[in-house]
């Protein structure tokens, strides 16, 4: 015989198609109610819960696949920012080999705690679930062959009604029958009737035994194996969450004093700044220019009444100045230096010397002290009484004010060490 297909042959493929139109034929009589059904009420339920089983069995396998992928991701990116520290870690920061060394136990923690959720976990899950897709198959096989022989039984029913009736029929020939054909003939064709309906009877009864040997087979060997499956669940779910929080409680813990250690690092490294940004300050601080303390009084104005003796001297001076007023040469040089500290141009103030340029900022403390803004320009000038002067002070006014409203009003004393002469 030609075969079809690769280990099909077309006889094999008619009896296939030839099983499913019977099959199909009798699940239409069932439904129609024409045809009676084998029912199993404690098999069917077997049934529902071997389906709520494979359920809940698949959403665990998916979710604790989708959480080791978690994991692996967590540990990357884990992975990821432990080197980000430790290539900007400076080597002259606190602690740069041991930020390096917490970076591997980091990464080897989480290589471990990936591996062992995979190989308890995971792989216990994966086991559990593997005999479900075969146990699935037996079941709908185990259905085809109820619906065989539930068809064979309606069969073999209905060949045991004809066969009375073919027996009816025998007994009583057909008068054409008897009269064409002679005596001796008349019983070898009720022979051969008999013969035919006892060969198709004896089909169907064979037929029928063996699709219910088959039938109970399966019936019997999941009726057994279902009940031990759906108990087992307990127990391998209980031990699939005890491993899972035992590596995590492990994980965790471990993973707290890596974090510890990495908190005390971090904590050293602040101290370091700090000490660090303290010297620099004290630093700045001796190199800055110190401030003057406040200027000193001024002091007490001469008296105008003066004693014969002092008068006698007075005189003195002024014979000294009649003999230079009576020099025309010294008159002269008196007059240009004058000029020079007194001299009062269209763009200087009067006793105008030179300019500074303020390098800090000065708030003033008194009343007769002018306010520094760093870069202000001062136009420095003398003092009118000289013994006023204290040390390291300037008296001045800002350019800008002497520009715009001409008014040497708004003169102040200084520091000098706050300034720089441009």
């Amino acid at each position: 015989m030609a075969e079809t297909g690769k280990g099909v042959t077309a006889g094999k493929l008619a009896i296939n198609v030839q099983k499913r139109l019977s099959r199909a034929q009798e699940k239409v009589l069932q439904k129609l109610g024409k045809a009676d059904e084998t029912r199993d009420a404690a098999f069917e339920e077997m049934v529902a819960k071997f389906n709520k089983q494979t359920a809940e069995g698949s959403k665990l396998q998916k979710d604790l696949k989708a959480y080791v992928l978690a994991v692996k991701a967590m540990h990357d990116a884990s992975r990821r920012l432990q080197d980000c520290l430790a290539d900007m870690y400076e080597p002259e920061w606190f602690g740069k080999e041991e930020v390096n060394a917490l970076a591997e136990d980091t990464d080897t923690l989480w290589l471990d705690y990936q591996q062992s959720i995979t190989e308890k976990c995971l792989t216990c899950m994966d086991t559990y679930m593997i005999k479900f897709p075969d146990i699935k198959a037996r079941i709908a096989k185990r259905d085809r062959k109820m619906v065989d022989f539930d068809s064979a039984r309606h069969h073999f029913s209905s060949l045991q009604k004809g066969k009375k009736k073919d027996e009816a029929k025998i007994a009583k020939p057909a008068a054409l029958l008897e009269m064409a054909a002679p005596s001796w003939a008349q019983g070898l064709i009720s022979a051969h009737q008999v013969a035919q309906t006892n060969l198709s009877y004896n089909q169907a009864e064979e037929e029928l035994g063996r699709a219910q040997k088959i039938f109970e087979e399966l019936n019997v060997e999941l009726q057994d194996e279902l009940p031990v499956l759906w108990d087992s669940r307990v127990g391998v779910y209980v031990n699939t969450f005890q491993s899972l929080a035992g590596h995590q409680e492990k994980f965790h813990g471990e993973m707290s004093k890596l974090s510890q250690n990495l908190t005390d690092i971090m904590t050293k490294l602040e101290e370091q700044r700090q000490i660090n940004d303290e010297a620099n300050h004290s630093d700045s601080a001796c190199s800055a220019p110190k401030k003057p303390g406040p200027p000193a009084s001024r002091p007490p104005r001469r008296s105008t009444t003066s004693s014969p003796e002092e008068n006698q001297h007075f005189g003195v001076f002024e014979d000294e100045a009649s003999v230079f007023d009576t020099n025309p040469d010294c008159s002269t040089a008196a007059t240009q230096q004058s000029a020079v500290t007194n001299g009062s141009g269209s763009d200087l103030p009067p006793g105008f010397l030179y300019k500074v340029k303020a390098t800090h900022d000065y708030a003033a403390t008194d009343g007769d002290e002018l306010e520094l803004k760093i870069g202000d320009v001062v136009l420095v000038v003398a003092f009118d009484n000289p013994d006023e002067q204290d040390d390291g002070w300037l008296l001045g006014f800002k350019e800008i004010h002497w520009m715009q409203k001409k008014d040497i009003s708004a003169k102040g004393v200084f520091p000098e060490n706050f300034t720089q002469k441009v």
